[in-house]
């Protein structure tokens, strides 16, 4: 059963009246005066220890405070450190882009050397065809000779023919073997020049 707004403050009043005689019966029959004096003792030693725990907390504090500063400075320190390492960092790369334009600069130069030697080697072939031309216009006029005098003498000019095709073969195995020479030296070349760029 519910109790009722005027029950409840009866019931209050019933205790803030008896409630100190009750407390004094607990307290071995002191007498409230006494129990009052006890119990602002230990109130005092409360906010004593209050206090105290206060300037614990406030002294602890302090310390996190100072923990936290030498961590701060500590941590700037570092990020110093670090933003040092990104310049250093910064700085090899702006090495490593000079390098490879110095690179770029020499690639360059050997692409103008590959085409001078192209346009040298054009020529030089052409001279060959020209040299060829002519050689081939002189045999002409000769295997004419060679066919005028076939009606004179036939053996003399099969060995002339002989003579004309080992001279022939020569002449070609001069121009393979120059040939070669010459596929070899640009081989060489740009395998150096690779080598060289591999190696820079």
């Amino acid at each position: 059963m519910p109790l009722a707004q005027q029950d409840l403050q009866q019931i209050g009043e019933y205790v803030k009246n008896h409630i100190s005689e009750w407390i004094a019966e607990q307290s071995l029959g002191k007498p409230p005066e006494v129990y009052e004096l006890e119990l602002r003792e230990r109130m005092v030693r409360v906010e004593e220890a209050l206090k105290h725990q206060h300037e614990l907390m406030r002294q602890g504090f302090e310390q996190v405070d100072r923990r936290l500063e030498l961590m701060a400075a500590d941590m700037d320190k570092r990020f110093d450190l670090v933003n040092k390492r990104f310049e250093q960092v910064d700085k090899r790369f702006e090495q490593v882009d000079k390098r490879f334009e110095q690179v770029d600069k020499r690639l360059e130069q050997v692409d103008k050397r590959l085409d001078l030697m192209k346009a040298d080697m054009d020529k030089r072939f052409e001279q060959v065809d020209k040299r060829l031309d002519l050689m081939k216009a002189d045999m002409d006029k000769r295997f004419e000779q060679v066919d005028k005098r076939l009606d004179l003498t036939k053996a003399d000019m099969d060995k002339r023919f002989e003579q004309v095709d080992m001279r022939f073969n020569e002449m070609l195995a001069r121009h393979d073997k120059h040939f070669f020479w010459l596929l070899g030296f640009i081989t060489t070349g740009v395998g150096l020049v690779i080598a060289a760029i591999r190696y820079l």
